[in-house]
């Protein structure tokens, strides 16, 4: 699968208003017609987004497609995808989004939460003022012993929150992003209106001609679908070479980090 190049817009940030109190902490968001802002950067509400735009539709999630911008994901047999990340040279940036409610924002509470257990494994983490706000920047230590960088950026949306962890030298050098903050701010995400537990992760699936194309491969060679689609933006197609670099410091199960899939608030 080949995508051209698409172009979202680069502008200021965009403040959210009216936030008026918290949703009960045992009930999952229902309200089905929030408010919804005018962006003119992303990511968008699906409804929203600029047109024209090439995007991958990962269900929940939409990347837009962008040269050199290379997307993994890691998928379960049933198609659901469980890991997205964007690879550009030796920068990554892996995307998540979560349901949140429509009266304010989760990302301070998340944010919150990334710190203390990154504390409580001997890492230093700094907060920051980024493009969306307030950042966690963190240096951790990978597996074969090594020092990396890790920023965490969030960005709360009405009824969602993405969260974006960057590895590599975009860590510490926001400046270098290119392409991959390019894919961000053109990030569409498509809530559903379906009533969700605050924080739970919105689905995400591969799309159908992938996944049929992964079944067909996988029943000839007689193994389980599933595992890594490698999606390239310069000429490139879905395979399965290579595996997905784990963002050291991330969970994707949930918002926070090393955080099991989480339970609505309140009932923790």
């Amino acid at each position: 699968m080949i995508f051209s190049r698409g172009r979202g817009g680069r502008h200021a940030r965009d403040e959210r208003a009216g936030r008026s109190g918290r949703s009960a902490p045992d009930q999952p968001d229902v309200d089905s017609s929030p408010d919804v802002p005018t962006r003119d950067r992303g990511p968008y509400d699906v409804t929203e987004a600029p047109a024209g735009v090439e995007r991958l539709d990962l269900g929940s999630l939409r990347i837009p497609a962008v040269a050199d911008v290379e997307i993994r994901v890691q998928a379960d047999p049933d198609g659901s995808v469980q890991q997205v990340v964007l690879l550009h040279g030796e920068n990554a940036l892996q995307l998540g989004v979560f349901a949140a409610p429509r009266s304010e924002g989760i990302w301070d509470e998340v944010r919150q939460e990334i710190r203390e257990s990154l504390f409580k494994e001997g890492t230093a983490a700094e907060e920051s003022d980024g493009e969306y706000g307030v950042e966690l920047r963190a240096r951790v230590r990978t597996p074969d012993g090594q020092l990396t960088d890790l920023r965490f950026v969030g960005i709360d949306g009405p009824r969602w929150m993405v969260r974006g962890v960057y590895q590599g030298r975009v860590a510490s050098d926001p400046g270098v992003g290119g392409p991959l903050v390019e894919c961000l701010h053109g990030l569409v995400v498509d809530r559903g209106q379906e009533a969700k537990p605050v924080r739970e992760p919105l689905p995400l699936r591969l799309p159908r001609e992938i996944a049929e194309r992964q079944a067909a491969e996988a029943a000839a060679a007689g193994t389980q679908p599933g595992g890594e689609t490698v999606i390239s933006s310069d000429g490139g197609g879905p395979n399965g070479s290579g595996a997905a670099p784990r963002i050291n410091g991330a969970s994707d199960q949930g918002p926070g980090r090393g955080k099991p899939s989480p339970r609505p608030r309140g009932s923790v």
